[in-house]
């Protein structure tokens, strides 16, 4: 004990500077959240799909759940049941063995429904393209609206990813 607390005594302060935030996307908060009501009437539901990933888009998709991001705050949530889902955000691959799965989850999602492909490997088929395992990307399945490129992408393209989409659904439903 007596040595951490000399170690302590010993090191000075530091001089770095401590880095800054690029916090730009957060301004748009209050006209994210009043553009999602005026789309939905309602919060965006997400019904989040692993069609065979490595699970590295998981975690980023994870962290926009924390505090930092809040996307619950924005009106954004996730559910557990596609019939209850607006968008269906899909990670990996499509394999073989969840080409079945994601099909009918699209199908059980209520018009409209929006598809967002996150991460290299649901946009291309990433490194796992020409595997025996993989049909290919999602969009050799489904309509896909948005797709959200990165291996993985960050939490903030992914936030973009949707509000993009989202957009797109707004400008479609405007007279």
């Amino acid at each position: 004990m007596w040595q951490l607390i000399k170690q302590i005594a010993r090191t000075d302060i530091p001089s770095q500077r401590i880095p800054t935030d690029n916090d730009a996307w957060r301004t748009e908060h209050q006209q994210l959240q009043a553009q999602i009501l005026d789309v939905l009437g309602r919060a965006l539901c997400i019904r989040q799909i692993d069609a065979g990933s490595c699970n590295g888009c998981e975690l980023e998709i994870h962290a926009l759940n924390n505090p930092y991001y809040n996307i619950e705050g924005l009106g954004i949530k996730f559910v557990a049941s596609p019939r209850h889902a607006d968008m269906l955000l899909v990670t990996g691959p499509l394999s073989l063995n969840m080409k079945e799965a994601v099909r009918r989850a699209w199908e059980a999602t209520p018009h409209p429904k929006l598809v967002v492909a996150a991460g290299d490997c649901a946009c291309t088929g990433g490194i796992f393209r020409g595997s025996y395992a993989v049909s290919g990307p999602l969009s050799n399945l489904l309509p896909v609206d948005v797709t959200v490129p990165g291996c993985p992408p960050p939490p903030v393209d992914l936030l973009r990813g949707i509000l993009t989409a989202l957009r797109a659904r707004g400008d479609k439903s405007a007279p």
